[in-house]
Protein backbone atom coordinates (compact mmCIF):
# COMPACT_ATOMS: atom_id res chain seq x y z
CA UNK A 1 0.00 0.00 0.00
CA UNK A 2 2.93 2.32 0.52
CA UNK A 3 4.30 1.80 -2.57
CA UNK A 4 1.04 2.22 -4.38
CA UNK A 5 0.74 5.64 -2.42
CA UNK A 6 4.01 6.83 -3.57
CA UNK A 7 3.21 6.05 -6.69
CA UNK A 8 -0.28 7.90 -6.67
CA UNK A 9 1.78 11.25 -5.22
CA UNK A 10 4.75 11.08 -8.17
CA UNK A 11 1.87 11.40 -10.65
CA UNK A 12 2.39 14.58 -12.39
CA UNK A 13 -1.04 15.10 -12.20
CA UNK A 14 -1.24 15.19 -7.81
CA UNK A 15 1.78 17.75 -8.47
CA UNK A 16 -0.08 19.80 -10.57
CA UNK A 17 -3.27 19.72 -8.52
CA UNK A 18 -1.16 20.89 -5.07
CA UNK A 19 0.61 23.51 -7.33
CA UNK A 20 -2.98 24.57 -8.65
CA UNK A 21 -4.41 24.84 -4.97
CA UNK A 22 -1.28 26.88 -3.81
CA UNK A 23 -2.08 29.05 -6.13
CA UNK A 24 -5.28 29.51 -5.83
CA UNK A 25 -5.10 30.03 -2.79
CA UNK A 26 -3.05 33.15 -3.02
CA UNK A 27 -5.36 34.12 -6.24
CA UNK A 28 -8.11 34.14 -3.56
CA UNK A 29 -6.28 36.24 -0.86
CA UNK A 30 -5.31 38.97 -3.95
CA UNK A 31 -9.12 38.86 -4.89
CA UNK A 32 -10.58 39.34 -1.38
CA UNK A 33 -8.21 42.04 -0.65
CA UNK A 34 -9.28 43.53 -3.81
CA UNK A 35 -12.89 43.12 -3.13
CA UNK A 36 -12.70 44.48 0.43
CA UNK A 37 -9.82 47.33 0.07
CA UNK A 38 -10.92 48.88 -3.20
CA UNK A 39 -14.33 47.61 -4.88
CA UNK A 40 -16.72 47.54 -1.95
CA UNK A 41 -15.71 51.08 -0.64
CA UNK A 42 -16.00 52.40 -4.01
CA UNK A 43 -19.34 50.57 -4.38
CA UNK A 44 -20.25 52.31 -0.82
CA UNK A 45 -19.44 55.68 -1.72
CA UNK A 46 -21.09 55.22 -5.10
CA UNK A 47 -24.55 54.19 -2.69
CA UNK A 48 -24.04 57.08 -0.15
CA UNK A 49 -21.49 55.57 2.34
CA UNK A 50 -22.51 52.09 3.26
CA UNK A 51 -20.79 49.72 4.69
CA UNK A 52 -21.04 46.01 3.53
CA UNK A 53 -19.34 44.55 6.25
CA UNK A 54 -21.35 46.57 9.00
CA UNK A 55 -24.76 45.22 7.51
CA UNK A 56 -25.69 43.13 10.28
CA UNK A 57 -29.90 41.99 11.41
CA UNK A 58 -29.62 41.12 15.26
CA UNK A 59 -32.47 38.67 16.17
CA UNK A 60 -32.28 38.50 20.54
CA UNK A 61 -28.59 37.49 20.69
CA UNK A 62 -27.95 36.08 16.87
CA UNK A 63 -26.58 38.49 14.41
CA UNK A 64 -27.08 37.44 10.74
CA UNK A 65 -23.65 39.14 8.87
CA UNK A 66 -25.56 39.65 5.62
CA UNK A 67 -22.73 41.84 4.28
CA UNK A 68 -20.05 39.67 4.44
CA UNK A 69 -22.47 37.20 2.47
CA UNK A 70 -22.56 39.88 -0.27
CA UNK A 71 -18.98 40.83 -0.31
CA UNK A 72 -18.39 36.66 -0.68
CA UNK A 73 -20.44 36.83 -3.66
CA UNK A 74 -18.67 40.13 -5.39
CA UNK A 75 -15.36 37.61 -4.88
CA UNK A 76 -17.18 34.38 -6.39
CA UNK A 77 -18.04 37.25 -9.59
CA UNK A 78 -14.72 38.55 -9.79
CA UNK A 79 -12.69 35.14 -9.47
CA UNK A 80 -15.59 33.58 -11.94
CA UNK A 81 -14.67 36.81 -14.49
CA UNK A 82 -10.85 36.37 -14.12
CA UNK A 83 -10.95 32.61 -15.05
CA UNK A 84 -13.02 32.99 -18.15
CA UNK A 85 -10.87 35.67 -19.10
CA UNK A 86 -7.26 33.23 -18.67
CA UNK A 87 -9.23 30.16 -20.25
CA UNK A 88 -10.73 33.06 -23.02
CA UNK A 89 -6.95 34.24 -23.98
CA UNK A 90 -5.27 30.49 -23.56
CA UNK A 91 -8.26 29.46 -26.14
CA UNK A 92 -7.23 32.37 -28.43
CA UNK A 93 -3.69 31.48 -28.00
CA UNK A 94 -3.90 28.25 -29.09
CA UNK A 95 -3.35 27.56 -32.92
CA UNK A 96 -5.83 25.18 -34.40
CA UNK A 97 -4.15 22.30 -35.29
CA UNK A 98 -4.09 21.92 -39.38
CA UNK A 99 -5.75 18.77 -40.75
CA UNK A 100 -3.23 16.08 -41.93
CA UNK A 101 -3.47 14.41 -45.24
CA UNK A 102 -5.22 10.98 -44.63
CA UNK A 103 -2.24 8.15 -44.41
CA UNK A 104 -1.80 6.10 -46.70
CA UNK A 105 -3.32 2.44 -46.47
CA UNK A 106 -0.74 -0.13 -45.00
CA UNK A 107 0.68 -2.06 -47.97
CA UNK A 108 -1.39 -5.35 -47.52
CA UNK A 109 -4.69 -3.35 -47.58
CA UNK A 110 -3.63 -2.05 -51.26
CA UNK A 111 -2.62 -5.40 -52.58
CA UNK A 112 -5.85 -7.19 -51.24
CA UNK A 113 -8.00 -4.13 -52.81
CA UNK A 114 -5.88 -5.03 -55.86
CA UNK A 115 -6.95 -8.49 -55.85
CA UNK A 116 -10.21 -7.58 -55.61
CA UNK A 117 -10.59 -5.59 -58.25
CA UNK A 118 -8.79 -7.95 -60.57
CA UNK A 119 -10.89 -10.12 -59.91
CA UNK A 120 -13.86 -8.32 -60.48
CA UNK A 121 -12.96 -7.54 -63.28
CA UNK A 122 -12.52 -10.90 -64.94
CA UNK A 123 -14.70 -12.51 -67.22
CA UNK A 124 -15.88 -15.67 -66.83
Amino acid sequence: MLKEFRDFINRGNVIDLAVAVIIGVAFGAIVTSLVNDIIMPLVGIILGGVDFTGLVITFGDAQILYGNFIQAIVNFFIVAFVIFMIVRTINKMKKPTETAAPAAPPEDIVLLTEIRDLLKNRQP
